[in-house]
């Protein structure tokens, strides 16, 4: 018999809101409850996450979004990710005597991107004001949030960074030098003022709403924001390299990105077409397992099995492999995406999954393609666990770490209202633990670019104006050719594993949404890590500890190595549905903090 439900999957009609903080989510079913619509819930919940999640997202950051218009029937990416600054080259690297991106400090910003694809949304499908979408967010800056025990637990790590190298950072987020209590609540007046007088001047503009969401947008990327941003980083600041660099980011970079749209990447499973971002994300990675596991009677399965364990591992590792060899900003280099889904090519490939784990690194080898071979890089064994923590700070995105080590993480929301239209996007980057703040802003920039190889002829190699691949990647799904559900996670490159085990738990296991979160989690580390210092597992899963004896023991047998952390570790994936006039939400318990509300 499975364990009783945590938390009831939520029903209603309305509309339903879930994400990675319950605040956020009554936000944006307060927008919901006065008359906006889905795409103005999402712009709400997603500034207020950049004040009350600062440890795992920001403004400076990036956010991707996925969205579903029920008036056009089309999804949509908008892009979200910024590119890197026109200085920032390979050559400028090598000048600098660096082989890899620094994890932190100002070096490893890309062009901050969160602020103006919220204001697309915003202007091209939302109905409300810039004020309106900025009131929740200005208010808890301004009145103050609790301080969460995770929050706490990472100002903790890098105390010593604070106080002895990032003093503005220091300023705000310790107590006379020393870390603040959990349950405390925190002010940030700077980032009050900043949203404050980007609504005024939204509100200053003359002509329709359209007019004044640009002027707000002006003021971000051509105001006073690029401004303080580009005289900041003039001045250089600690990273992990060890050394002080200063930025290669300027105003100038700033003023000329916007938003914009895009198709999504798409597979059809079953009744299902998946939709994602392209690959300057990891989102086809997802389709590509599609493809992979589209071979195996995965309902026939049990969801903590074995077999399905291995089976879905097995796949993870061909399609990550891919994911390594070829991912890059399609404006740059030719990512062979029809050849890695189509049909007769996952079916050869399927076969490449054995009884046995495979520890081997097996990217699909396509004609007309070279595959660049990534050199070795440093690992966690390797480096000193006391300059990690302490003199550094953090870097990358993994979800769980047990060993202490301070990295930054990631938002996400899922937004769906009465008329259907739908909206996922995680929000990511700008983490106080990774970049001083910006004392006239109230926040820090983002570190995106450590994604990028300092390697000629990588598909994710350093070029100015490029944008880094991501792991930042947000789902929509149709079903039967009707919008149905729109889902995501943080967690770096587990993304696309935690949320794929959803939906197939979800699709194949008859569980629904609650049920399916909150099924013991697990992934593979086997291939690169996407973040500094990219290190790899081969053949390692990571498992929760309520993951069967039996299942673990045979796993091991087949020649996985498997590292079983606690009960509730693994996954924070949140998701919303609507189908037949019902929506429904459901949202991840571990941690006590992702909430969904639906009525």
């Amino acid at each position: 018999m499975p364990a009783p439900l945590m938390r009831p999957e939520l029903s209603g009609t309305f509309g339903a809101v879930a994400s990675t903080h319950w605040i956020a989510s009554s936000v944006g079913m307060g927008v919901l409850e006065r008359g906006g619509n889905a795409f103005d819930a999402a712009v709400a919940t997603g500034l207020t996450l950049s004040v009350i999640e600062p440890h795992l997202n920001g403004p400076g950051g990036e956010c991707p979004v996925l969205l579903y218009d029920a008036q056009s029937k089309r999804t949509v990416v908008i892009n979200g990710q910024g590119p890197a600054p026109k200085a920032a080259s390979l050559a400028k690297f090598r000048e600098l005597g660096l082989d890899m991106v620094p994890g932190t400090g100002f070096l490893a910003a890309c062009v901050p991107s969160t602020f103006d694809t919220w204001m697309h949304v915003l202007q091209t499908f939302g109905t409300i004001s810039v004020s309106e979408a900025l009131a929740p967010a200005i208010h808890y800056a301004e009145n103050g949030f609790p301080l969460l025990a995770p929050m706490v637990g990472t100002i903790r790590m890098v105390k010593d960074l604070f106080n002895t190298e990032w003093k503005t950072s220091a300023n705000l987020w310790l107590r006379n030098g020393e870390v603040p209590k959990v349950g405390e609540f925190q002010k940030n007046p700077a980032f009050a003022a900043t949203y404050q007088r980007i609504a005024k001047d939204s509100e200053a503009a003359t002509g329709p709403r359209e007019k004044k969401i640009e002027a707000a947008r002006a003021t971000w990327s051509d105001g006073f924001v690029a401004e303080a941003m580009d005289k900041f980083v003039r001045t250089p600041a600690m990273d992990t390299s060890g050394k002080r660099h200063a930025g290669l980011l300027s105003g100038q970079d700033l003023s000329k990105w916007r938003a914009w749209e895009e198709h999504p990447a798409t597979f059809e499973y079953a009744n299902y077409t998946l939709a994602k971002c392209g690959p300057w994300s990891q989102g086809p990675v997802f389709l590509q397992q599609l493809a992979l596991l589209a071979g195996f009677d995965l309902a026939k399965m049990d969801p903590v099995g074995p077999d399905f364990i291995h089976t879905y591992i097995e796949a993870a590792k061909l399609a990550f492999a891919d994911r390594e060899a070829y991912y890059g900003d399609p404006s740059f280099i030719n990512v062979p995406l029809t050849q890695l889904l189509d049909k007769t090519h996952n079916d050869a490939r399927r076969k490449l999954i054995g009884a046995k784990a495979s520890l081997d690194d097996r990217p699909s080898p396509l004609a007309g393609f070279k595959i660049v071979a990534t050199p070795e890089t440093g690992k966690d064994e390797n480096m000193s666990a006391a300059q990690n923590k302490a003199s550094f700070g953090g870097a990358g995105e993994p979800t769980v770490r047990r060993d202490g080590f301070v990295r930054g993480d990631t938002v996400h929301l899922d937004v769906v209202d009465k008329d259907g239209n739908m909206v996922a996007a995680t929000p990511s980057g700008g983490w106080y633990q990774s970049s001083p703040l910006i004392p006239e802003l109230g926040f820090c920039l983002g570190t995106r670019a450590q994604m990028f190889w300092l390697q000629e002829g990588h598909p994710s190699a350093l070029v100015p104006g490029k944008r880094p691949r991501a792991t930042l990647t947000p789902s929509i799904a149709m079903r039967d050719g009707e919008p149905y559900m729109a889902f995501g996670t943080p967690g770096g490159d587990q993304q696309d594993q935690w949320s794929l085990i959803v939906f197939l738990h979800h699709v194949h296991h008859g569980m629904n949404l609650q049920e399916a979160i909150e099924a013991p989690a697990f992934h593979s580390e086997h291939f690169r890590s996407s973040f500094y210092p990219r290190e790899s597992k081969p053949g390692v899963i990571q498992a929760e500890g309520r993951m069967p004896k039996a299942t673990i023991d045979e796993l091991r047998k087949r020649g996985h190595t498997l590292e079983v952390g606690p009960d509730w570790s693994l996954g924070r994936v949140s998701a919303v549905t609507k189908w037949k006039g019902i929506v429904r939400a459901g949202a991840n318990p571990r941690g006590q903090q992702g909430y969904a509300v639906a009525r």
